[in-house]
C-alpha cells in the first residue's frame, strides 16, 4: 500500500512538471519541447539512437522543436512511462514490444517464438505495412507507434547447466517478463516461468529464486548478469523490438510540419540504432565469454517444433492470426 501512495505521488507531481514544461516552453519561448523518457543506460544503442533523433529534429525544425531525454527510468518504469503517455503529461517512450502486450493485442504477434525467420525478415515486416498497422493499433488508446528498434533475439543464460534443448528446462525457474506470450512459451518448452522485474533480477539469480532467465547478449551483459550465470545457449527463441511511442494527445497538438521533423528523424534513427546494436552485440558476446560465460548453438529445432501449440492457440483469435499468417508469407 505504502508503495502504491508513492507511486501515485510521483506520477502525480510528474504530471505536473512534465505538463508545465511542456506548455510553458511552447509560450514563453516560441518553441515546443518534447519530453522523452526511458528505463535504459546512457550507454544503451537505443539512448544513443535518441540522441541522434534530437538532434535531427532540432536541425530540421531550425531550433523551433526541441525533445529532451531523460535515461535511466527517471521518470518511472516502462509501465508507468505509458500511462504517462495515455494521459499526455509524457510525449515519447522507448518500451519493449512485450510490454505493450498488456495495452494493445496487436504487439502479441511479435512476442510469439520463432514468428520471423532471421533478423532481415524481421526488419523488412517492422518496416513494412504490417509494421506501421501494428504501430498505428495503440492509437484506440492514445498511444502512437513512430518507429522500431532493434532489440536482437533472446536466448536462455542460466547458473548450473547449459540449456541444450527444451528437456534440460524441465524443473527450472527461468525469469521472464511480465508478458502473457513469454510465459506460455516457457510452459511450452517445459521450464516453469517465474516473473520478475528487471531490477531485482540480479538478486534473483544470486539468492536461487530463479534459475536462469532468457535475454539478448547487450542486456545479459550490461546487467552483469554473467557474474552469475556461466552458461548462454543462443536458441534465439523471440526477436521482440523495441517500439518508439508518442502519446496522441501531444501528437495532435504538433503541426504538420513538426509531425513530419519528427517522423523523419524517428525513421533516420533506426537505421543509426541497428548499426550501433550489431555492434554491442559483438562486443556483449566477446565480453562474457572473457568473463568465462560458455556459449552453446544449439539445435534452434527441437524448440521451434516444442512452441507449435501456441499457434494453434492463436488460431481462434481472428485478428492476430491473420498478422500471424501476413507475417509469415512475408518474403524477405
Amino acid at each position: 500500500m505504502k508503495y502504491r501512495l508513492k507511486s501515485v505521488f510521483r506520477i502525480m507531481v510528474l504530471v505536473c512538471c512534465i505538463s508545465f514544461t511542456f506548455y510553458g516552453c511552447r509560450t514563453a519561448q516560441k518553441k515546443k519541447v518534447l519530453k522523452m523518457a526511458h528505463i535504459l543506460d546512457p550507454t544503451h544503442s537505443v539512448h544513443k539512437a535518441m540522441v541522434f533523433m534530437a538532434e535531427r529534429v532540432y536541425e530540421k525544425s531550425g531550433g523551433r522543436l526541441e525533445i529532451q531525454i531523460y535515461p535511466s527510468g527517471q521518470l518511472g518504469s516502462e509501465k508507468e512511462c505509458l500511462e504517462l503517455l495515455q494521459i499526455g503529461s509524457l510525449a515519447i517512450t522507448k518500451v519493449s514490444a512485450a510490454v505493450m502486450e498488456g495495452f494493445v493485442e496487436e504487439y502479441k504477434v511479435l512476442g510469439m517464438p520463432y514468428i520471423f525467420r532471421d533478423r532481415e525478415h524481421s526488419f523488412t515486416v517492422l518496416d513494412g505495412d504490417i509494421g506501421k498497422k501494428i504501430l498505428m493499433s495503440g492509437t484506440k488508446l492514445w498511444i502512437r507507434g513512430l518507429c522500431f528498434y532493434d532489440a536482437g533475439s533472446r536466448s536462455f543464460y542460466t547458473k548450473d547447466k547449459p540449456i541444450n534443448s527444451p528437456d534440460d528446462l524441465k524443473g527450472m525457474k527461468i525469469r521472464v517478463m511480465k508478458s502473457i506470450t513469454a510465459t506460455n512459451m516457457i510452459t511450452a518448452l517445459g521450464g516453469s516461468p517465474t516473473p520478475i522485474s528487471w531490477g531485482e533480477l540480479y538478486t534473483a539469480l544470486q539468492s536461487g529464486v530463479v534459475d536462469g532467465a532468457e535475454n539478448n547478449p547487450p542486456s545479459f551483459y550490461l546487467s552483469r548478469h554473467y557474474d552469475i550465470c556461466k552458461f548462454y545457449s543462443l536458441d534465439e527463441h523471440t526477436t521482440i523490438p523495441d517500439v518508439l511511442l508518442i502519446s496522441t494527445i501531444i501528437w495532435d497538438k504538433l503541426t504538420e510540419e513538426e509531425k513530419r521533423w519528427l517522423q523523419e528523424a524517428a525513421d533516420e534513427s533506426v537505421i543509426v540504432q541497428r548499426k550501433l546494436w550489431m555492434k554491442s552485440e559483438k562486443e556483449a558476446l566477446e565480453g562474457v565469454k572473457k568473463a568465462g560465460v560458455e556459449i552453446m548453438y544449439p539445435d534452434k529445432t527441437e524448440f521451434s517444433t516444442r512452441v507449435d501449440p501456441l499457434y494453434e492457440d492463436m488460431r481462434s483469435n481472428e485478428m492476430l492470426w491473420s498478422l500471424i499468417t501476413e507475417i509469415r508469407n512475408t518474403a524477405q
